[in-house]
């Protein structure tokens, strides 16, 4: 197949992949995620499902038959509690996660409690997945086989792992970025051993028949018989080919079932990548092992939060998918996936750079409206707003994010006058409705409410401040009077903000449109810092013409004269 036309990097992966399926004359191409439901799955795991989702999009609308699998790695031992859960779950760590009770007891176990809100989250942005459940399908025993031929080839496993361990009795360790390195635990980056005995190295744990832990050893082996023994002392044998109380260890397990459910492409975080990691070992264990093929694989960096380390579901306290939904739209949180190269990491900030994302967002709609956006944004943005299943819900009409969330604040959040405002600063258009601009009026409340701190909100002035005004200097006095005999008399957003930048070029014998230098914009900055005193009483606050648009000619005029 010829590259395609969009050379954005989902277009070009998706060629890479529909090559590969030819070259191995498949006729479903299987892209493939999968999350450990150890704790809240972040913003960092929606990567994990974000590159693949793309991808299989970009292919279905090529008219090629494709799946998006998601791998619950639900039979992972939980390995701490997440901090904000109580001490008492420490009993069960070494268990599967789906054998830990629900911390809040409303759902089956700790897993479905971690899985329920991140389905939510995907299905609001239209990621559509087929859930496997690990515990699933070792309980049913659908590895059987493929567990069986790993314990026969159990030399062969060890001696590949050998060549890409550290020195004895160290674990393996991946630099991570930004000075941070993390150990490899088992089921999130590394567990490459088991517990080994007398009887050697298995590539399979035991969960115990009597503490349900996986501190177990394999002491003997004749198959399909295994010997254990286990840190709480009880010793008992399993039948690999009718007992299913186990798994095969991680970097062992993932290449299997690369080659058991066909993947075509994967994606995997940085520290699954590096050379002697998890991918590195698959890729031979695939091979050489299972007979199968590893996928077209793409590494991805990490998605961090502004002022936070790297997340961690494990540790607890990472925001989540809903978390971001409740305050971006979903075409526009999937844009912050979409418009970064994978190899490119993604930093997330709740505070006033969601005003600056939603701007960028409005900005590419513009351009694609226009016709002048560039293909590859065109292409990007059409995946961001859109899937097979049909658009995402946005608003009728765009206005700026952070207008609606100062008009919000400086309205306390009055229907009434919001639409006013919003009329006011629409003049000319339409008659508009608040449902209009659903649901980013809402979700701009929600940010208010949630990220903007108290002493940061817009109180108004309920007077006028006398004792500034007497003080004021001569200029500071003829700069008042001229806004004040310049103010518009149509009260919109376009001809106060031109106003509010006139003055201080006005004053300095400019043009009104003059260009900006910098000693205008030190004049500009001080006149805005005294409008502000007089308004809202302190230095800073909502944009200036938003904030005099809200609160309309009569009471600026009373609180300015």
């Amino acid at each position: 197949m010829p590259p395609s036309v969009n050379q954005s990097w989902v277009a070009h992966t998706a060629d890479q992949v529909i090559r590969e399926a030819e070259r191995r004359g498949a006729d479903r191409i299987v892209c493939a995620s999968g999350v450990s439901p150890s704790g809240p799955v972040h913003l960092g795991n929606l990567r994990e499902l974000m590159v693949p989702h793309l991808v299989a999009e970009e292919i279905k609308s090529r008219g090629v038959a494709c799946e998006h699998i998601l791998s619950w790695d639900d039979y992972d031992r939980l390995r701490k509690v997440p901090a904000g859960l109580a001490d008492e779950f420490a009993e069960h760590i070494g268990r599967p996660l789906t054998a830990v009770p629900d911390p809040c007891g409303e759902h089956a176990s700790w897993a479905e409690h971690f899985k329920q809100p991140f389905r939510r989250a995907l299905a609001e942005l239209q990621v559509e997945v087929r859930e496997i459940s690990q515990s699933e399908m070792y309980a049913a025993g659908a590895y059987r086989e493929q567990v069986l031929h790993a314990m026969r080839e159990r030399s062969t496993i060890d001696q590949l792992l050998g060549r890409f361990r550290t020195k004895p009795g160290e674990p393996a360790a991946e630099d991570l970025g930004d000075g941070v390195t993390a150990v490899l635990d088992d089921g999130v980056a590394g567990e490459e051993d088991t517990a080994t005995g007398t009887g050697g190295y298995f590539p399979y744990r035991v969960y115990c028949r009597a503490c349900g832990r996986d501190s177990t050893a394999i002491t003997e082996y004749q198959e399909p018989v295994a010997h254990y023994r286990c840190d709480c002392g009880h010793t008992d044998t399993v039948d690999l080919s009718t007992d299913h109380g186990g798994k095969l260890v991680w970097k062992v397990d993932w290449p299997m079932r690369w080659a058991f459910e066909g993947v075509l492409f994967e994606a995997g975080g940085n520290d699954h990548s590096s050379p002697g990691s998890s991918f590195s070992v698959g890729r031979e264990l695939v091979a050489t092992v299972f007979g199968g093929n590893a996928p077209v694989y793409l590494p991805y960096s990490f998605v961090g939060v502004r002022g936070m380390a790297k997340m961690s579901g494990s540790r607890g306290g990472a925001p989540t998918p809903a978390d971001a939904l409740a305050v971006i739209e979903a075409p526009v949180l999937r844009w912050l996936y979409t418009r970064r190269r994978p190899n490119q990491s993604i930093t997330i900030d709740f505070g006033d750079e969601v005003g600056r994302l939603y701007d960028e967002w409005d900005a590419l709609q513009r351009r694609i409206d226009q016709g002048s956006a560039s293909p590859t944004d065109q292409a990007l943005g059409a995946l961001s707003a859109a899937t097979g299943a049909g658009p995402l819900p946005q608003p009728r009409r765009r206005v700026a994010f952070r207008t609606l969330a100062s008009i919000h604040d400086v309205t306390a959040g009055s229907d009434e006058q919001i639409l006013r405002i919003l009329q006011q600063a629409e003049s000319g258009a339409e008659e508009l409705r608040l449902a209009d601009i659903e649901p980013r009026l809402t979700l701009a409340r929600q940010w208010v409410a949630t990220h903007v701190p108290a002493e940061s909100r817009t109180h108004i002035r309920s007077e006028l401040d006398r004792e500034l005004l007497k003080s004021l200097t001569d200029d500071q006095r003829a700069s008042l009077d001229l806004l004040l005999e310049r103010l518009p008399e149509r009260w919109n957003l376009a001809d106060l903000t031109s106003v509010l930048y006139a003055v201080p070029k006005l004053r300095a014998g400019l043009a009104a449109d003059a260009a900006p230098t910098p000693e205008l914009k030190v004049a500009q900055r001080e006149f805005f810092i005294l409008l502000y005193q007089l308004l809202v009483g302190r230095d800073t606050g909502p944009r200036l013409p938003t904030l005099l648009l809200a609160l309309g000619r009569e009471r600026t005029v009373g609180l300015l004269s």
